[in-house]
């Protein structure tokens, strides 16, 4: 006889699953009268084998049959078929209760843990994912890397998502455990902390004196943090509060510092990361320390400002110091930098400025741990890749968390540092000194071989071995928005790309295959654009009038060599509209190898708004660049230039419009060298 499970759906030919069996037998839930059940079972099962056996008995008297009945069979067949089919069913289900309850409590914490909202189960997956990376003998040792394998190594550890770059943090020890923090979490100390779980080490907190013999005052979170070979090069301290800041310029002061890093802005998505410390202008007192603003050069990823401080106790040097504060700006809210190259020039003047003689550099973000501990590893392993031809960035932030717990925060800036070093390792300072610049083009243009590149030809070709980041580029590569594209290869970042206003119920009208370019001193000071098509004018003369452009430069012809490069998206006499925006020519002249045409741009409001807004555009269209090769001489870029600035300081330093036939740079085919993006020369020289 078949078992009736068998005919179940769920039931395979390999065993019985614990949830189907629940499901189709609801009684086998109810696991403590599970035995009572089945006796329950057996017994109807009994009297109905016995009842089967008296009415057996019965037929066979009754019945005729052709052949004599069969006196050698004691019992009848049925009963011999009943009996073994029973304890089967019963063994079968004492397997299975017995099965369900060696089960029990995996399944139900697995069950449990299902069911839990807010995501329980998924943060204690996270939890073990964290774990993994962790060695189960102990914390795992990572080697020094040769700066030749550098490239290589970084190469393993971002693969997956940067899986093997999250096992090396988190393998880090945390630097809690090496001491103790018993000033920092004095009643008296407590308010000082611009974070309650950010505190420095006793062995090696900064002290300060003792003002008027208050035992407490000689307390500030900050801490001393070795350099690669160099103790106590640095102080990493908390962005000042608004009551620590005659502490901060007290320890200033007194530790001899002469250079402040400052890697936080005084605000971050709304809320405050450091009290400003210093005047804007003049002088001002703090606590005993006067302070004066002596300069301030504001550049694009970084301002400099030096201060003339001087101590204002009747006893003690009285002589002013100097002291530059490096401020950069270009860290942004979440995360690291795009690119490391800011930070690596950020780094390269601190080290400039900072005096051979004097005391530790202070370095701040706002908790004084993870963007401070980046800029110190950074600068710490470009030491070691110099002393050393390797760095070892474990065994650094290992060491300096003994310092200062949690220093370099995130895998993400670990990750960075890591970014910085290659950056730094294969292309190196590539900054000059005006002075320097003949020297630099002489050695560069020196005799090669042709086994033998060097010069500025080997200059050129580490630019185009860096990577196109293509998953930083989705925006562009939409089918909708590659039709926009002059050339399909050359489409923007999403990170820089120019967004304009998008058009009530059309789609993809806020893009335009353009991209904000840093200057020297202001960001997103160059928009570069390709020449525009026919069915992109309107787009261009969105993004001039949205992204209030007053100077448009051109590098190109509209034809070159019987081909079309760049449609005239401008009127030769009178107007033209373009959408809800009319340009009206209203001068064309010629000077040298430069058109100077002036536009008047309006843009026309709908029916029942104010009266017309206008704008006066500017276009330097430079003809001394031919399609192949580069200007035959430097005077008339040099001209272009000249007038673009002046156009500029006219009209408040608005983005500047740049483009040619493809806006990398305006030599064709530059766009399958696969360099990153940069500047043509024009904006190299407006640098």
């Amino acid at each position: 006889m078949e078992c009736p499970l068998r005919n179940f759906p769920h039931v395979s030919e390999r065993g019985l699953s614990e949830r189907t069996i629940a499901f189709a037998f609801p009684w086998f839930a109810m696991e403590p009268f599970c035995p009572l059940l089945l006796a329950g079972v057996s017994l109807p099962l009994a009297k109905a084998l016995k009842g089967n056996e008296t009415t057996s008995a019965v037929s066979n008297q009754t019945s005729t049959t052709s052949g004599p009945p069969d006196q050698g069979a004691p019992q009848p067949l049925l009963a011999w078929l009943l009996l073994p089919l029973l304890l089967f069913v019963l063994l079968l289900l004492l397997a299975a209760y017995f099965f369900r309850f060696r089960k029990q409590r995996k399944a139900v914490v697995s069950a449990n843990d299902k069911k839990m909202p807010n995501g329980i189960l998924e943060e204690q997956e996270q939890q073990r994912v964290m774990l993994l990376s962790r060695s189960p003998s102990g914390p795992k040792k990572y080697f020094p890397i040769p700066v030749a394998h550098l490239e290589e190594e970084i190469r393993v550890r971002s693969a997956d998502d940067c899986k093997r770059f999250r096992e090396e943090f988190n393998s880090l020890p945390s630097g809690h455990i090496q001491g103790t923090f018993e000033l920092a979490n004095k009643e008296e100390n407590r308010e000082k902390n611009r974070y309650p779980n950010i505190l420095p080490n006793d062995h090696s907190r900064v002290i300060l004196s003792q003002v008027d013999g208050t035992p407490c005052s000689d307390y500030i979170n900050a801490s001393y943090i070795d350099g690669y070979k160099e103790k106590n090069k640095f102080i990493a301290a908390q962005g000042p509060k608004q009551e620590t800041v005659n502490d901060f310029w007290r320890m200033i002061w007194e530790q001899k510092s002469a250079t402040i890093v400052m890697l936080t802005n005084l605000k971050e998505r709304k809320e405050e990361k450091c009290s400003q410390y210093w005047p804007d202008q003049g002088c001002w007192t703090y606590g005993n320390i006067r302070v004066c603003v002596e300069d301030c050069v504001v550049l694009v990823d970084y301002t400099i400002r030096k201060f003339c401080i001087q101590s204002q106790l009747p006893e003690g040097c009285k002589a002013p110091r100097l002291v530059s504060q490096l401020h950069f700006t270009s860290w942004p809210d979440f995360g690291v930098p795009f690119t490391p190259i800011g930070m690596l020039k950020f780094l390269k003047k601190v080290k400039a400025l900072n005096p051979a003689h004097a005391g530790p550099i202070v370095v701040h973000c706002s908790a004084g741990v993870g963007r401070t501990g980046t800029f110190i590893v950074i600068d710490a392993m470009m030491d070691m890749m110099h002393a050393e031809q390797k760095v070892d960035v474990f065994d650094f932030v290992s060491r300096i968390r003994n310092q200062r717990p949690q220093m370099v925060q995130t895998d993400t800036q670990y990750t960075f540092i890591y970014q910085a070093l290659l950056e730094y390792y294969l292309y190196g300072d590539t900054e000059l000194d005006v002075s320097s610049l003949e020297k630099h083009l002489q050695t560069r243009h020196g005799s090669t071989t042709h086994f033998d590149k060097i010069g500025l030809e080997e200059e050129f070709r580490k630019l185009t071995n860096v990577r196109i980041m293509k998953e930083n580029m989705r925006t562009g590569n939409l089918p909708a928005n590659m039709k926009k594209a002059r050339v399909i290869q050359i489409i923007p970042y999403d990170f820089n790309r120019v967004i304009l206003s998008m058009k009530r119920g059309q789609e993809y009208t806020d893009y335009i295959n353009a991209s904000f370019i840093d200057g020297y001193r202001q960001k997103d000071y160059f928009i570069a654009t390709q020449g525009p098509l026919a069915h992109t004018v309107e787009d261009f003369w969105r993004m001039v009038w949205e992204w209030k452009c007053h100077t448009v430069v051109m590098l190109t012809e509209v034809q070159e060599r019987e081909q079309d490069k760049c449609y005239q998206y401008w009127p030769t006499e009178g107007s033209v509209t373009h959408g809800e925006i009319t340009i009206e020519i209203k001068s064309d002249t010629l000077s040298e190898a430069i058109s100077i045409r002036d536009f008047l741009v309006t843009f026309n409001q709908p029916l029942g708004h104010q009266e017309e807004q206008t704008r006066v555009v500017r276009q330097f269209h430079f003809h001394g660049w031919p399609e192949i090769g580069i200007p035959a001489e430097g005077k008339g870029m040099i001209d272009l230039i000249a007038a673009v600035q002046k156009q500029q300081q006219q009209t408040g330093n608005h983005p500047i419009t740049v483009h040619c036939r493809i806006y990398p740079a305006c030599q064709e085919n530059d766009h399958l060298k696969g360099s990153r993006p940069r500047p043509s020369l024009l904006e190299v020289s407006l640098l």
